[in-house]
Formats: structure tokens, sequence, C-alpha cells
């Protein structure tokens, strides 16, 4: 069997940090994810995902997260029956996040937070060797077809 959800989406709130009476970190906040289709009318549909993160991943994302920030949350879906203060039975559907990633650079977030980012090599410029793997060459597209 495989739960497994992968999301990219900007979250709508700061997280909340908070702990379990036995000190167990947890946060939760929602995510705005856009549909890849348009509706009938020609605007974008966009859905909003509640996330729940605990341990260290709740206290990586309050710390690094607020709100408008690019996101990617790979977790599983989780459902939840619960009561609500009226005693009606309810039902709620969350993910359940494994592991959260930050979705845009420091330029691109809502709030200039610093998010690591890859810079590719200029062109005509060749990577440095990696440590320990200096004998192999890059291949230029001055060398006509790939040997494979």
């Amino acid at each position: 069997m495989l739960n497994k959800i992968i999301l990219m989406g900007r979250l709508t709130r700061d997280p909340e940090l908070r702990r379990t009476q036995s000190g167990t970190a947890v946060t939760s906040f929602s995510l705005a994810v856009d549909r890849d289709f348009k509706s009938q009318s020609g605007e974008k549909e966009t859905d909003f995902i509640d996330i729940v993160a605990w341990r260290s991943t709740a206290e990586f994302v309050s710390k690094y997260f607020t709100k408008g920030r690019m996101a990617v949350v790979e977790g599983r879906l989780q459902i939840r029956d619960w009561t609500d203060r009226d005693g009606g039975k309810r039902r709620s559907a969350e993910v359940v996040a494994d592991n959260v990633y930050f979705g845009d650079s420091r330029r691109d977030s809502a709030d200039g937070g610093y998010a690591p980012s890859y810079s590719a090599p200029a062109p005509g410029r060749s990577n440095p060797p990696v440590s320990g793997h200096s004998d192999f060459a890059e291949i230029g597209e001055e060398d006509g077809e790939l040997p494979f």
C-alpha cells in the first residue's frame, strides 16, 4: 500500500508551533496550491490544504517559513474523525509532512527570508572538479556527438 503526497504551494498563514504535554513539537499551516487547469470561466482555481508537521520538521518550518513563502511538502494523507463543540461528528483531511523544502529563493520569497539556491555556471565556463574526481573531463558542444 502507498500513501505519498507531494505538494508545492504558498503558506496562507504563519506556522503555529506548539508542544504536546510530553514536549513533542508540532506545527500546523496551510498551503494554497494552484490547480493545473482553469475553470470554464478561465479562472485558475486554488486548493487550500492543511498540513501538520512533527518534531524537528515542525521546528524547522516554524523557524524558516512564514506566510507567503513557497514550500514543497512531502508526506502522507491522513483522515481524522472528531467531534465539534456541538457534539456533531466531523471529518478532516490533512497532510502529515515528512519533509518540507524551500520552493523559492530568497529574492522570490514574500518576506525576503533565506533559502538556499543553486546557480548554474556561466556559459563557456566549466564546473570545478569534484574533490577526488578530477580525472573526469567535461564534454563541450564543440566535441561533436556524445560517445554513448
